[in-house]
């Protein structure tokens, strides 16, 4: 596998767990195994959606901004379902997952904007 590639992933994967785990306590969740739970499932989804856009980008004519939209509403589907399914104190686990996504996908855009696009 390409270093670059195996490099985007481990980025992404690595900012995502801090973002995500940094919205689940700015909330006020405490739960150590929601917490447990959010690693886990993002462990699962994001190198896999990760994978999945650089191969439609590299290969593919297909509309880039439409293949963001669809994988990140999977994401939120999945991931909700885990939330509802395993998780312990989500009320609202599909509004979590769109939360959390939507602000771990804005903060990732605000901080490669800050470093001119090297993420």
């Amino acid at each position: 596998m390409n270093q670059n590639l195996i490099s985007a992933l481990a980025i992404s994967l690595i900012l995502t767990e801090v973002f995500e785990i940094g919205f689940f306590f700015l909330i006020g969740k405490r739960n150590k195994k929601d917490m447990m739970l959010l690693v886990l499932v993002n462990v699962l989804t994001n190198p896999a959606v990760v994978l999945i856009y650089w191969m439609v980008f590299l290969y593919t004519d297909w509309n880039t901004v439409v293949t963001k939209i669809l994988l990140e509403v999977s994401v939120v589907l999945i991931e909700g379902y885990y939330y509802k399914k395993f998780g312990q104190d989500f009320k609202h686990p599909f509004i979590f997952s769109a939360a959390a996504n939507g602000f771990s996908y804005g903060m990732g855009v605000l901080l490669n904007n800050l470093l001119g696009g090297l993420l």
